[in-house]
Formats: C-alpha cells, sequence, structure tokens
C-alpha cells in the first residue's frame, strides 16, 4: 500500500513537474513569438515613417517649388506695377512740365500786353487831362453867359434873380398841393372801392351760400274739377252748398265758364286753403251736402294746423333755432301760406335767417341774435289779415307776448328802417331783408316791366356822345357799351362807364346792382392777295 501510495504521489509530481515545465517552454515560446511580432511591427512602422518622410520630403519640395513659382511671379507684377506707375509719373511730370512751359509762355504774353496797355493808358490820361482843361474852360465861358443871361432877364423882367425864384417855388408849391390833392383823392377812391369790395364778398358769399327756391302763390287758388257737372252739385239746389262752404271757411267760391275749374279767392291764405283741401276731399268722396260741407272743413282745418305746425318746426330746423316758443312755431308755419310780390313769406324768412347768420359771423357779431331777428322779422304778416296794424307792429308785440330778448325785438321792429338802429344785429337784419327780397328772381316783375328797364338801359347808354352800340345782358343786371375808337380813348372810356352808372342811378329803380361794361376795341382788316 504504501508503494503504491509513493507511486502515485510520484506520478503526481511528474506530472506537476512536466506541467510547470510546459508552462515554463510555453511561457518562453510565447515571449520569443511576441518579441518577433513587435520586432516586424517595429519594423512595418520603421518602413511606414521612411515612407511617411519620403512622402513630406517630396510635398515640401513641390510645395518649395510653387513658392518660389509664386513668389517669382509676384515679384515679377510688383515690377510690373513699379515700372507702369513709374512710367505714369514720368508722363505726369512730362505734362506738367508741358503746362508749365504754356503758363511761362501765356505770363510772357500778358507781360508784353500789360506793358502796351501802360502805353495806351499814358496816352489816355493824356488826352484825358486837355479834355478836362478844355471843359473847364467850356464851363467858365458857360458861367460867364448865364451871368449875362441872368443880368439881362432880370432887366427884361424887372425882377432879381431871388423874385423870380420865389414866384418859381410859389407856382411849384401850389402845382404840387394839386397833385397831392389829386393823389389823396386817388387814396380815399381806391379805401372805398376795397371797402365796398369787401362788404360784396361778405354779402355774395352769403347769397351764394343760400340758394333756396321760392314758390309764388296769388290771391286766388284754383281748384280742378272732374267734370263741369262737379259745378253743379257743389252749387247744389238753389246754391244751399257752395253758400254753406262759403259761410263755413270764409272765402268766395268762383263758378265761371272756364271749364273743370273752380276758382277759390281769399285775401287770407289760410282760409283759401283749407277751403281747398275741403272742396277736394268733397269731389272724391261726391257727398256733397250741408252737413258733410262742416265735417269735412273740420277736418281741412286740423289738417292745415298739423301742416302749419310741421312746417313751422321745419323751418326752424333748417336754421338751427330749437327753442322757440311752440305758439311762435304755429305762427312761422302760418307764413308757408303767405305771399309777398310772388315770394313765399316763410321761405324767405328762413332765407334772411341764414344770410343775417352768414353776415353776423365774417362780421364778428352776435350770430344768434341776428339768426332769430331774421327769422322772425316778418312774422306779423302771418296775423295781418285778422289784427289791425302793420306787420312790424304786429311782429313786435308778438315776440314781447311771446318772451323775446330786447335784441330780436329790436330787429323786428327796425328792419324797415321805422326806428333808428341800435345795434350791429338790427343792421344785418336789415340787410339780409334786402338781400333775400332784391335779389334775382326773388320776386316776380310783370313782363312789361322787365321789358321797359332793359330798353331804359340801353336808352341812357346810347344817349352818351361816342356810344356805337349798347346791350342790355344778364336780366338787367349787366349793361354792355361799345364805343368808337376814334372818338373815345381809353381814359375817356374809363370817366364814360363812371357816368352811364351815375345816371341809372339817378334815373332808374331797380333791385340789386347794375354792372357797366364799356369796351373800347379797333380792329384793323386787309386781304392778302
Amino acid at each position: 500500500m504504501s508503494s503504491i501510495s509513493y507511486l502515485c504521489n510520484a506520478a503526481v509530481n511528474a506530472g506537476v513537474i512536466s506541467g510547470v515545465i510546459a508552462l515554463i517552454v510555453g511561457v518562453a515560446v510565447g515571449i520569443v513569438v511576441f518579441k518577433l511580432l513587435i520586432s516586424k511591427k517595429i519594423d512595418k512602422s520603421k518602413s511606414n515613417a521612411v515612407k511617411i518622410i519620403e512622402e513630406a520630403y517630396a510635398e515640401a519640395k513641390s510645395a518649395k517649388k510653387e513658392a518660389l513659382l509664386e513668389a517669382k511671379e509676384e515679384a515679377q507684377k510688383i515690377r510690373d506695377e513699379a515700372n507702369i506707375e513709374a512710367k505714369e509719373r514720368r508722363n505726369e511730370i512730362l505734362k506738367q512740365e508741358e503746362r508749365l512751359g504754356q503758363r511761362e509762355e501765356y505770363v510772357s504774353k500778358k507781360e508784353a500786353s500789360l506793358d502796351t496797355r501802360a502805353e495806351q493808358f499814358e496816352k489816355d490820361k493824356e488826352r484825358l487831362d486837355d479834355d478836362r482843361n478844355k471843359l473847364a474852360k467850356a464851363l467858365e465861358e458857360q458861367k460867364k453867359i448865364k451871368d449875362d443871361m441872368i443880368v439881362e432877364l432880370e432887366k427884361i423882367s424887372g425882377m432879381t434873380k431871388k423874385q423870380a425864384k420865389d414866384v418859381l417855388i410859389e407856382a411849384v408849391t401850389e402845382e404840387a398841393k394839386k397833385d397831392a390833392g389829386v393823389i389823396v383823392k386817388r387814396i380815399e377812391d381806391e379805401a372805398k372801392e376795397n371797402a365796398d369790395k369787401n362788404a360784396r364778398e361778405i354779402v355774395m358769399g352769403a347769397i351764394q351760400k343760400c340758394a333756396t327756391d321760392i314758390s309764388s302763390e296769388m290771391t286766388i287758388t284754383s281748384v280742378a274739377l272732374p267734370n263741369d257737372e262737379m259745378k253743379g252739385r257743389i252749387i247744389g239746389r238753389e246754391g244751399r252748398n257752395i253758400r254753406s262752404i262759403e259761410s263755413v271757411t270764409g272765402v268766395e267760391l268762383i263758378v265761371d265758364d272756364t271749364p273743370e275749374t273752380i276758382t277759390i279767392s281769399s285775401f287770407d291764405p289760410i282760409r283759401r286753403e283749407i277751403a281747398r283741401l275741403a272742396l277736394e276731399k268733397l269731389i272724391v268722396d261726391g257727398r256733397i251736402h250741408p252737413a258733410r260741407v262742416e265735417e269735412v272743413v273740420e277736418k281741412a282745418t286740423k289738417e292745415v294746423e298739423r301742416t302749419t305746425k310741421e312746417a313751422g318746426e321745419d323751418a326752424c330746423n333748417k336754421v338751427g333755432i330749437y327753442n322757440l316758443n311752440p305758439e311762435l312755431v304755429k305762427i312761422m308755419g302760418r307764413l308757408k301760406f303767405r305771399t309777398s310780390y310772388g315770394q313765399n313769406c316763410l321761405t324767405h324768412s328762413v332765407e334772411t335767417s341764414i344770410i343775417a347768420g352768414l353776415i353776423a359771423t365774417e362780421l364778428g357779431a352776435n350770430v344768434a341774435v341776428a339768426k332769430r331777428g331774421g327769422f322772425l322779422h316778418d312774422i306779423g304778416k302771418a296775423l295781418d289779415h285778422e289784427i289791425e296794424g302793420t306787420h312790424v307792429s304786429i311782429g313786435v308785440e308778438l315776440a314781447k307776448k311771446y318772451k323775446e330778448s330786447p335784441e330780436v325785438v329790436h330787429c323786428i321792429e327796425a328792419h324797415h328802417g321805422n326806428v333808428p338802429f341800435g345795434s350791429i344785429e338790427a343792421i344785418i337784419v336789415q340787410v339780409a331783408d334786402a338781400i333775400s327780397s332784391t335779389r334775382p328772381g326773388a320776386r316776380r316783375e310783370s313782363f312789361e316791366n322787365y321789358i321797359k328797364r332793359l330798353q331804359q338801359l340801353e336808352e341812357i347808354a346810347n344817349g352818351f356822345k361816342g356810344v356805337d352800340k349798347s346791350f342790355a345782358i344778364q336780366a338787367g343786371r349787366e349793361v354792355r357799351i361799345m364805343v368808337k375808337p376814334d372818338m373815345i380813348s381809353d381814359n375817356e372810356a374809363m370817366f364814360l362807364a363812371k357816368d352811364i352808372a351815375k345816371k341809372i342811378e339817378n334815373e332808374m329803380q331797380y333791385p340789386g346792382q347794375i354792372k357797366v361794361n364799356v369796351i373800347r376795341e379797333s380792329r384793323f382788316t386787309d386781304t392778302a392777295k
């Protein structure tokens, strides 16, 4: 057993030893192999390094060649630029030398010219000295002749030199005074013309901004009938229907031979309007008898009252007056049916108010008072058929009754010049009333009067010496006069216009203004053959 164990241990030890030996041999072999591999890598690295160095050397050599080439090119370029610049500088120096040569030549010529002029100047100086001496001698001779003439004139006139001088100064002074008077008069006339021009511009501006239409009515109104049979129905049995209409409305119905027409006549425009509406309603309804007449007239009366109130309110809105007493508004609305010389009174009142406001604005006056006074200035005409007195006095009483301001009352009272003007607003209202009444087209005039005015204008113009032809144009607002140029000069034409205008003012009555236009022209005609 022990030998077996021993053998086993020996075998184990031999195995261990052999393993160790094998390990050592393996390690040794590994080291050898590792050294061989390292050696190969080192050799390869050396080979690569040599190759890299060779490539770097080749690249450096190539770069060196390129750098040398670029340096040579740059150097050549610099040399070329330097040569060009040097050439340009040489050219510039040559040009400057040439200019200097020209300047030296010019200076030389100038010096020669100055020398020539100096010689000429000396000659001119000598000649002027001779002339000065001759002039001095001539002045002495002239003074001697003048003194001799003064002595001779004193002997002839019997006055000394001082006396003659005083007479001359007095004459010149008198003439200067006359000229100064003429100049002062001209300045005054120009100032008046400018003032008139400014006033006209204000007034014309107000008129142009207020170009309202006017309605023309008279004291009679015609009502159209569907047929003549309706006349009999309106008259009624024994005239009871027509008497009933006339008694209830207070108008007169005129039934004549005019076909299909009946005429309403009354000085009261309100009654005339009520009768017109009532008749139209009766004609449409067809039932015409006294009871029906009273019923329809009552409805027509209420309708007219409503219309007058609406007309008054509309007029107040147009002029911008919103705090007027309601009763005054109704009374103003009645003016819608009232006319004066064919001009509608309510439209005229609105127009006057607007014009007065515009003028007051331009003049810096109280615009509210001017507009209110212009609006109410003719309110008395709404009741002048019912109340005794002039429309001015009626209007003043109404304004006081409904608590209008004293300034507005004065505008109403003074708009026809019945009392002295106490404020600029009253004057403005009077002017605005005149503008609205007298502007072209505001009021009717008969065709005969219109023709007569035109004829009279032309007759006055033709009555002056030197007038060839005259024409009244623009509805008589301008007269154009052609004068004979061989008889009338330009200055005389100016005075002729003034004389004709003065004669028109003295001999004619007309609304607004009439422009006198005098034309003087010469025409020469020939024929080319």
